[in-house]
This record gives C-alpha cells, structure tokens and sequence, in this order.
C-alpha cells in the first residue's frame, strides 16, 4: 500500500497499527516510494549462557579501589 507523506502523517497511529499486525506500508513523495513502514522483527536471536566460558578472565585485583580513585570519591 502506498500513502503519501501527508496521509501518513494525518494516520500515523493507524498505520502504525497496520504494520504491527504485519503489514508493510510504502510512504511515498509525489507518488514516488522514499520510505518504508515495517512491523518490527527482533533479530538478535536466543541468549546462549556460558557461550564466552572460558574466554574472560577477572584480575585477582578487580575489587580493589586505587587511593587515588577512592580519594577523587571522598571529595
């Protein structure tokens, strides 16, 4: 489907509604396409736990505040 610019703006809600429910709207500037209203797709895929195991290592001093950090903090 392609609206123009000003439909578009005049029935944002609506459109955006449309899209939601996967639709895919075609915006358009004297009837040609610039833009694309899309339903959302989340593409990161499934967490892996554990899939940089082995790989990261904390320093034996990681909890460990320097002076002169703690001191800039007490200001």
């Amino acid at each position: 489907m392609l609206v123009n610019i000003h439909e578009a703006k005049t029935h944002f809600s609506a459109l955006v509604k449309r899209a939601a429910g996967g639709e895919e709207i075609v915006i358009g500037r004297a009837g040609t396409p610039v833009a694309k209203l899309v339903p959302f797709r989340d593409e990161r895929g499934a967490r892996r736990p554990g899939l940089w195991k082995g790989q990261v290592r904390i320093g034996p001093d990681f909890d460990e505040l320097p002076d002169d950090l703690a001191a800039a903090f007490a200001e």
